[in-house]
C-alpha cells in the first residue's frame, strides 16, 4: 500500500537544516542538516507513524490536508512524502 501525505519543511534560522512536520500526522516531527537530509528522515518518520497506526486494532488514518488549507510561513516548502508499506 502507498500513503501520501503533505510534509511542511521549515528552514532552521541558525543553521541550513530543516525541520520537518506532517500536519495530518499527530506528533510526527523531524530534522535534518540539509532538505536531502529532511526529506530522507521525513520518510523514515512517515514511514514509523503509519506502520504503528496500522497496525493498532481501531486503526484511523487521517485524511490528506489539501496546501491551500495549511497556515504557512514565509521559506516554508511543502513536499508529499510517499510512503510505500
Amino acid at each position: 500500500m502507498t500513503f501520501v501525505y503533505p510534509a511542511v519543511f521549515t528552514p532552521h534560522e541558525k543553521d541550513n537544516g530543516f525541520h520537518v512536520e506532517f500536519p495530518d500526522l499527530e506528533c510526527c516531527y523531524a530534522d535534518g542538516d540539509t532538505l536531502d537530509d529532511a526529506i530522507d528522515n521525513a520518510n523514515e518518520v512517515a514511514y514509523n507513524w503509519i506502520s504503528l497506526e496500522l497496525s493498532e486494532d481501531d486503526c484511523n488514518l487521517p485524511s490528506v490536508s489539501d496546501k491551500e488549507d495549511m497556515e504557512l510561513q514565509e521559506g516554508d516548502i511543502v513536499r508529499n512524502i510517499s510512503v510505500n508499506i
